[in-house]
């Protein structure tokens, strides 16, 4: 019978874990800076999710076909 080797399970498990923790963190530095990128791009005092939209009437949406 031959028994499992739960420190070298164990070490295993952790190595994993801090692997994917470092690849989340990664992950999350890239996307602080594109968001930080995207921020600066936009004209101050403007609001970002409005930018570009023309006020007044939409021509309709059927006309474009």
């Amino acid at each position: 019978m031959q028994k499992s080797r739960p420190t070298q399970n164990k070490r295993a498990r952790e190595r994993a874990r801090q692997e994917k923790q470092q690849k989340k963190n990664e992950r999350r530095q890239a996307m602080k800076g594109l968001k930080a990128s995207a921020a600066t791009a936009a004209t101050p005092g403007e609001d970002p999710d409005i930018a570009g939209i023309v006020p007044g009437p939409q021509p309709p949406a059927w006309e474009n076909e």
